[in-house]
């Protein structure tokens, strides 16, 4: 059912007040200090509508409101301020972006780290090569039941396969599966080598043993590893600054998964602009125990073809507008220094695209 704009004025003031504070917001705190120009029991009333609605939540009986991962969703989606960073703030940052950015390695240990200091929550940082193929296969004979599958890839990067085999293939074959692959494997992604493609291989082999699907298993999860994105997370502790990680099981599990390398972006929800940020909250993120977290990345030029991607995990309260201006602000600085993008780096600005799970444009 949609809401009414006052409605969304109470529901933009109750996830304001409750980032601020950390405490269920009630309709008193939102009559004395929100300027909503009506009384309690008229808050009180719509309060109790954006709850029976799914905006909000109510923890306790006697206690105020707080909002629920649908109530984030639309306030990041429509009511939030996106927030230009002052003067001040963009001078201080520059200064310490600068001052970083000599020291760092290109590594996105260095770059996750940097997020982290900025933001003060733990950062991820992750980079990708888009659109990577195999650019050569060399299929090596050893005897009768053992090949090596070498394969170099348009990064040039070269992955490698010891293949031994339950029973006999001559050298003969080896060599004509090294050509067909060369000639029909080579410059397309995973997803293009299809069972068709594998069975008209198999059929100009003479396969009869199956040695072309082995070697096409091979390709694919080349491809699929390179194309998936690496990751490095650094300044889990900071959870433990938040009141809703003070639990200390609460804090255990989520630090754990971060720690371990869990993943934390699904290949949809990476953003596909430079000057994209998108942010995933509570039940949107990939994982049981992000459940209670919110995620915002930004996309940054690495160079040399390749796409890096910076973020921070917290709770569902964090200040969406400040963490977005800062990420979009250090992605534009990374871009300058990593992607040789002459373009100045500035603070937060119109053409910043907020995006969710829905990819809506906002």
């Amino acid at each position: 059912m949609p809401i009414s704009e006052r409605q969304k004025k109470i529901l933009t003031a109750v996830v304001e007040e409750y980032i601020r504070t950390a405490e269920p917001v009630g309709s008193k705190i939102l009559a004395a200090n929100a300027g909503l120009g009506c009384s309690s029991a008229t808050i009180r009333n719509e309060l109790a509508f954006l709850v029976s609605q799914g905006y909000l939540e109510q923890p306790h009986t006697s206690a105020g409101r707080v909002p629920t991962p649908l109530g984030y969703r639309l306030y990041v989606n429509e009511l939030m301020e996106k927030q230009r960073l002052s003067v001040e703030e963009t001078s201080e940052l520059n200064m310490r972006l600068e001052q970083k950015l000599r020291e760092l390695d290109n590594t996105i240990d260095d770059v996750s780290r940097l997020a982290s200091q900025l933001t003060d929550y733990p950062a991820l940082a992750l980079s990708s090569r888009p659109g990577v193929t195999i650019k050569r296969f060399d299929i090596i004979y050893v005897d009768s039941n053992t090949f090596i599958i070498v394969v170099m890839l348009s990064n040039n990067t070269v992955k490698n396969k010891l293949v031994r085999l339950p029973v006999s293939a001559d050298e003969g074959m080896i060599k004509r599966l090294s050509a067909l692959f060369n000639a029909s494997f080579t410059g397309i992604s995973d997803a293009d080598i299809t069972p068709v493609l594998i069975s008209s291989t198999e059929r100009a082999a003479d396969d009869t043993i199956g040695i072309t699907s082995v070697i096409a298993a091979f390709a694919i999860e080349v491809l699929t590893e390179t194309s998936t994105p690496s990751a490095f997370i650094t300044g889990e502790n900071r959870l433990l600054n938040q009141p809703e990680f003070r639990d200390p099981d609460k804090a255990h599990k989520l630090m754990n998964y971060l720690s371990g390398g869990g993943n934390i972006l699904s290949p949809g929800n990476v953003p596909e602009d430079v000057n994209e940020v998108r942010v995933l909250i509570g039940p949107e993120n990939v994982a049981e125990e992000l459940k209670d977290s919110s995620v915002i990345v930004a996309t940054y030029d690495a160079g040399d073809g390749t796409k890096g991607l910076i973020g921070v995990v917290g709770p569902t309260r964090m200040d969406y507008s400040l963490i977005a201006s800062k990420l979009s602000f250090l992605a534009q600085g990374l871009s300058k220094r990593l992607g040789g993008n002459a373009s100045p780096v500035q603070g937060m600005h119109n053409k910043l695209i907020i995006k969710g799970d829905d990819s809506d444009k906002r």
